[in-house]
C-alpha cells in the first residue's frame, strides 16, 4: 500500500482509488475510417514502459473525481498528481538495474514484435 495525493482532496490511502490505465491516450478522429488492425492498436496496445507511466487514477470512495499520475513503474514511486486536462509535468525518473536484465518496455518476451501482433 501507498499513499496518493489526490489533487481534490489531498493524501489518502491507495486502497481508495482504482487505476484507468494509461494516460493522454487520443481517440482517433474518425473511428469509422480506421481499419480493424488501427482499431485494435486503439483499443489494445499500450506502452508499458518501465519507467516514468503517466496513467489515470479515480478517487473511487472519496471525492469520484477523475485524475492524473506521475509514477515511475520501476520503483513504484509517485512522482507528479494531476488534474484531468492539464499539461503532464516533465520528468526523469531513477530507473535501478535489474538483476535478470529485462528491457526497458514490455513483460520480457523478445519474441514479439510489432508486426507479429495481428493474426492475418
Amino acid at each position: 500500500m501507498f499513499l496518493i495525493n489526490c489533487p481534490y482532496c489531498g493524501e489518502r490511502d491507495q486502497a481508495e482509488f482504482t487505476c484507468g490505465g494509461e494516460a493522454h491516450i487520443a481517440r482517433p478522429k474518425n473511428p469509422p475510417e480506421l481499419s480493424d488492425e488501427q482499431w485494435a492498436e486503439y483499443l489494445f496496445l499500450r506502452k508499458n514502459e518501465k519507467g516514468i507511466h503517466y496513467e489515470r487514477w479515480n478517487h473511487e470512495y472519496g471525492c469520484r473525481q477523475w485524475f492524473n499520475l506521475a509514477r515511475n513503474t520501476a520503483t513504484d514511486e509517485i512522482l507528479a498528481a494531476y488534474k484531468m486536462g492539464e499539461t503532464p509535468p516533465k520528468l526523469k525518473a531513477n530507473i535501478p538495474a535489474t538483476p535478470s536484465g529485462e528491457p526497458s518496455i514490455g513483460s520480457g518476451n523478445l519474441s514479439t514484435s510489432k508486426k507479429d501482433r495481428f493474426l492475418k
